[in-house]
């Protein structure tokens, strides 16, 4: 799986193989705060300061504590072992960066979808544009604090997913609970391709 390279000495250098998963959803969704609990090394974020410029812009309806916003993208890594590195790239969640998406998108192997059931038709964007590239995703509901909960299969249905798309609780804080959302993930790319799925 992991590919051999050489060095300038000629000495063969095993290459891990890189798995690149997205994390997508609607502004304020938690994509920012899933890519730091997950990744490994500090974070590469490009978060700025919401300004008086984005009134009107940017809604920020239902999540008025959000003080700022990803611009371009979140990176984390995982090493799995020393075969295996994730790579998570954090989507921006707002319309004006959706020029970003295809280039954050090439190569992925799929993508998590963060919901939040304040602003769930926040959404329906990252969803229809993963459904028209045949990109596999699953549906992360980030439970909030102070929030409605609210069953899966009634999600599933605001949503008008498909039976097989995977929705899965989660906090987006919480490192276990993430690794639970990418476990279902790669287990859902595995039956789509249909290969083994690969154990916990």
């Amino acid at each position: 799986m992991d590919s051999v390279r050489y060095d300038q000495a000629g000495t063969s250098v095993t290459v891990p193989l890189a798995l690149k998963i997205l994390i997508a959803g609607g502004f304020g969704a938690g994509k920012t705060t899933l890519v730091s609990a997950l990744s490994e090394v500090r974070p590469l974020q490009t978060e700025e300061v919401l300004t008086d410029a984005g009134i009107g812009t940017d809604d920020i309806s239902g999540v008025e504590g959000k003080s700022t916003t990803t611009v371009a993208m979140d990176f984390g890594r995982i090493t799995i072992n020393d075969d295996l590195q994730v790579y998570l790239f954090g989507t921006p969640g707002q319309d004006r960066f959706w020029f970003l998406w295809d280039e954050l998108a090439f190569g992925a192997l799929g993508a998590v979808v963060l919901a939040d059931t304040r602003r769930l038709a926040d959404c329906f964007p990252s969803i229809d544009y993963f459904e028209q590239r045949g990109i596999p995703f699953v549906v992360g509901v980030n439970c909030f604090e102070d929030t409605r909960r609210f069953e899966l299969e009634t999600v599933r249905r605001a949503l008008d997913l498909d039976p097989d798309v995977p929705m899965v609780l989660c906090d987006a804080r919480d490192r276990q609970s993430g690794k639970l959302v990418l476990i279902s993930l790669v287990e859902h790319v595995a039956r789509q391709r249909g290969e083994p799925v690969p154990a916990a």
